[in-house]
């Protein structure tokens, strides 16, 4: 199992990103998967979660701002980051478990994870 994401870089607070994981290795339309945030002085926390029957949930501090989303015959994931904070920067993974999840966003929901694409946003 292998997921690879792109996408990070550096952008001007209120700026736009978006992030992609290319998933191999496994059925990735029968996966939860989501998206998590490492940023400096912080343990990593769920941004966002889309459950095997997609249903997606956001952390408060996103909402309205970030959209997740899946396509499944590119086995591909997606983080839409609009009006970009400070505060949003950091090393975003993703991450995969083969089934539904009942907390996704939640670190010891997913069994399988990226290495990272860091986003930087400058004030």
């Amino acid at each position: 199992v292998k997921l690879v994401e792109s996408g990070g870089g550096s952008v001007q607070a209120g700026g736009s990103l978006r992030l992609s994981c290319v998933a191999s290795g496994i059925t990735f339309s029968t996966y939860s998967v989501g998206w998590f945030r490492q940023r400096p002085g912080h343990e990593r926390e769920g941004v966002a979660g889309m459950n095997s029957d997609d249903r997606r949930t956001y952390a408060d501090s996103v909402k309205g701002r970030f959209t997740i989303s899946r396509d499944n015959a590119r086995d591909t994931l997606y983080l839409q980051m609009n009006s970009l904070k400070p505060e949003d920067a950091g090393l975003y993974t993703c991450a995969a478990y083969p089934g539904p999840v009942f907390q996704a966003l939640e670190n010891w929901a997913y069994r399988y994870w990226g290495q990272g694409t860091q986003v930087d946003v400058a004030s």
